[in-house]
């Protein structure tokens, strides 16, 4: 199994989309890339942890590739907003692509160089290795399979 962290806003929603494509074998919501250890929501939330909310998804790739998996995650996000997507604004709502494993790198910005052709404005989402990823709160893991209804600015359907 393969293993990245993304980070696209809020995480509830990239959580319950990754969860819907065929070949994820799990999913879970956390903090990465930040400064502070195993920081809560509302630490994360004042925008001194350095931490991006971010969905950790382990994948077979024999049922989905990296690529495909990045292409369906672009999908989802707006690369060129700082630190902002739908509604939500704040450092921790930036988006990211946080590698495990040093060997995803090249299909990473090859994905990322396809991306900048799509756009006038720059491209902002964090290509970085996984520094730190912490579990966010159990409430936060699922929540959107646990409150069908609850906000998110993510098309599920994509």
């Amino acid at each position: 199994m393969k293993e990245i962290v993304l980070a696209g806003g809020c995480f509830w929603g990239v959580e319950e989309y990754m969860s819907r494509i065929e070949g994820i074998v799990d999913t879970k919501v956390g903090y990465a890339n930040g400064t502070t250890e195993n920081p809560t929501y509302e630490e994360v939330c004042t925008n001194i942890t350095g931490h991006a909310e971010s969905c950790f998804v382990k994948f077979d790739e024999n049922i989905i590739s990296l690529e495909d998996l990045l292409n369906r995650f672009w999908r989802i996000i707006d690369p060129t907003l700082q630190n902002r997507q739908g509604p939500d604004i704040g450092s921790q709502y930036r988006t990211g692509i946080y590698y495990i494993d040093k060997k995803d790198l090249p299909i990473i910005i090859k994905t990322f160089e396809e991306q900048k052709k799509k756009y006038e404005k720059r491209i902002v989402t964090e290509v970085e290795a996984l520094k730190a990823f912490y579990d966010a709160e159990e409430y936060h893991q699922k929540y959107l399979k646990k409150n069908p209804g609850g906000y998110c600015h993510i098309n599920k359907l994509l």
